[in-house]
């Protein structure tokens, strides 16, 4: 869902769903739109208060849990033990570089989806499968061989 509409798409599913839409959900979801960096809540938080000062770090999760329950962000633990978001709601994976951190979206190559292994299926409902990569960025690559 991320792009040139993010917002209003956000926008209209708080209200399909009756959930108010607030300042502090518009300063959130604001942050997010076009954001590919994949963000930890307190990286939201922070660029947040810069033209909201007064949203606390707990508005800025409970705002992002509204937005996973309706379906405009995903979130991810990809790094470091830190649960990250991404308002790309579409079947994708991600690459994350071992030097710098940095995560890229991986679209597949195929049109078909990532078979998911009977042993899961038998135990798990509402199964969505994602491939993390992990590998060294061409920037870092082209850093260290300088």
């Amino acid at each position: 869902m991320a792009g040139g509409r993010y917002l209003e798409d956000v926008v209209r599913r708080l209200k399909e769903t009756g959930l108010k839409v607030t300042p502090q959900r518009l300063a959130v979801i604001r942050c997010l739109e076009g954001n590919s960096s994949h963000p930890s809540a307190e990286q939201i938080h922070r660029a947040v208060t810069r033209s909201f000062p007064t949203i606390s770090l707990a508005t800025v999760y409970n705002t992002l849990e509204t937005l996973e329950r309706i379906d405009a962000v995903r979130s991810m633990y990809l790094t470091g033990g830190r649960r990250h978001y991404d308002p790309e709601t579409r079947p994708h994976h991600h690459a994350v570089c071992r030097r710098c951190q940095r995560i890229e979206d991986v679209f597949p190559e195929t049109g078909g989806p990532v078979p998911v292994p009977a042993t899961v299926r038998g135990r798990f409902a509402e199964v969505t499968p994602m491939v993390l990569y992990r590998g060294t960025c061409a920037d870092c690559a082209s850093f260290s061989s300088s």
